[in-house]
């Protein structure tokens, strides 16, 4: 029902059950979770990609069938898997990309916009239908309401609205809309970007990014100055700097 494979400078986490639309249930939920675990402590993987099986979904949502909602009581703390994903992508200090091959609906539209950069495919769809069967989409909602304007999450709540791939990128929960047989090479060539990038920028840059969504305008200069030195305080900025000067391609250390 999972699978975590190294492909390069790259992990991908593959929800791997696309006869049921790849389900966000809760040994997967655990599973996207140690593998979160997995990629942030491999020194040799730059990148994650998060994908669903198949060409019809990224992932439908939380496994209705399989007992996701049954005893709300009991499994409470189980569901909060969802939410430990959610934290370990923001503080995985590496970039993420979500490579949605088909409807991200529910807790899967949550996970793809979770993710730094999501690639679609034209004909994906993407939407909060829980309202349908009388549930909430609540933990997606800290997800969601970070990357579009809050109206519109609301609206879609509210409704269960599904919206098309051009319509989310307008929204901000999409990156890149791409034909299907160019999704691959889309994907490949955004790792292989970034994993020419020094890897300690990126993570101090991407975690500085985060850090100042909830911060006032002076918190978040603050926090920022102060990330600035730590960012030209690395070899690796003082690299950039003398291979920018020297005409010449930098040479990354990691420090």
């Amino acid at each position: 029902m999972f699978r975590y494979e190294v492909r390069g400078p790259a992990a991908w986490l593959i929800i791997d059950d696309p006869e049921r639309r790849n389900p966000l249930s809760l040994p997967v939920m655990e599973e996207l979770r140690d593998a979160l675990g997995t990629a942030a402590a491999d020194r040799m993987v730059r990148v994650v990609v998060v994908t669903g099986a198949g060409d019809r979904a990224f992932s439908a949502g939380g496994d209705l069938a399989g007992g996701f909602f049954d005893k709300p009581l009991e499994l409470h703390h189980q569901r909060g898997a969802l939410a430990d994903v959610f934290r370990l992508m923001r503080r995985l200090g590496k970039p993420t990309i979500a490579r949605v091959n088909g409807h991200a609906l529910a807790g899967g539209f949550g996970l793809a916009a979770a993710c730094d950069i999501v690639v679609a495919v034209e004909q994906a769809r993407f939407g909060t239908p829980e309202i349908d069967v009388g549930l909430w989409p609540m933990m997606i909602g800290a997800v969601l309401v970070r990357c579009m304007p809050r109206r519109a999450v609301l609206e879609l709540m509210l409704t269960g609205r599904l919206i098309d791939a051009v319509e989310a990128k307008a929204l901000g929960a999409v990156s890149r809309v791409v034909p299907p047989d160019r999704l691959d090479d889309e994907v490949d060539a955004l790792v292989a970007q970034l994993a020419a990038k020094s890897p300690v920028i990126l993570r101090l840059g991407r975690d500085a990014f985060y850090a100042v969504d909830d911060l006032g305008f002076d918190e978040a200069l603050d926090h920022l100055q102060a990330g600035l030195t730590s960012v030209a305080s690395t070899d690796d900025g003082a690299e950039g700097v003398r291979a920018f000067l020297e005409k010449r391609s930098p040479e990354w250390m990691g420090r």
